[in-house]
């Protein structure tokens, strides 16, 4: 059923919840009818549970959506990658169509150039620059020639939900920790301390190393501007994954 799969989606990739899964599931299923591009096949209260349930409610996209959008393949793949672009960081847009069942089928697909949102050419530079060319919260500074390898500008709140290229809404970090900060099981406190999420498990010793950045202050230089507290605030609600660790 579409109720587990979407349930299981919304749980790795949406913002942390205490809401049950089934009724994480109901809210899109029911609520793209007020966006004009879901139907369902028969009228039901908004996000209840029990008639999706109980009489076998299905769901389709819009005739026009059908036809003119999702009529082959290719427009399949060029609607996913589109959506997912515009609503997720680069570096785990790809896992999400991967748990789609996308992933295949988008990287097949020869899609048409999409417009380049605007950002500030300067910006990754300018981060990694001010957090003194190492990683935020291990402190990992590889370079070679002078430039650095594997150091990223992440943003604190995400490009596509309105965060500012602003220092303020900057981090360097190394590609691992850049990856796990966007996935929510790295995270900030009040006081710029990097948190772990206690849903984050792991076997090995090099796995288990992550356990140790809860707690640790973020590596800066004096003068680097710290993230605000508005965009930590919005990481916390909307990307850090359950509750952190106990101190």
């Amino acid at each position: 059923m579409a109720e587990t799969q979407l349930a299981e989606l919304i749980a790795e990739f949406g913002p942390a919840s205490r809401t049950s899964p089934a009724q994480s599931a109901a809210y899109p299923f029911t609520r793209l009818r007020t966006d004009a591009v879901w139907q369902l096949d028969r009228d039901v209260v908004m996000d209840s549970v029990g008639p999706l349930r109980r009489e076998g409610v299905t769901g389709a996209f819009v005739p026009d959506i059908e036809k003119h959008l999702l009529s082959t393949p290719a427009a399949v793949a060029g609607l996913a990658r589109l959506l997912v672009d515009s609503q997720f960081p680069a570096t785990i847009s790809d896992d999400v169509l991967t748990a789609a069942g996308l992933a295949e089928l988008v990287e097949t697909s020869i899609l048409p150039p999409s417009t380049p949102r605007r950002r500030d050419s300067t910006w990754r530079m300018s981060v990694v620059d001010a957090w003194d060319r190492q990683c935020a919260f291990c402190g990992y500074d590889g370079q070679v020639a002078g430039v650095p390898v594997g150091l990223e500008a992440a943003h604190v709140r995400w490009f596509a939900f309105d965060g500012p290229d602003d220092l303020d809404n900057g981090l360097a970090l190394c590609m691992l920790h850049h990856k796990l900060f966007d996935r929510g099981i790295l995270g900030l406190d009040d006081s710029h301390q990097v948190t772990v999420s206690g849903s984050f498990t792991a076997r090995t010793e090099a796995g288990r190393q992550v356990y140790g950045l809860h707690g640790r202050p973020l590596s800066a230089r004096p003068g680097t501007p710290l993230p605000a507290p508005v965009h930590v605030a919005w990481h916390t609600d909307q990307v850090f994954k359950g509750a952190a660790l106990a101190a």
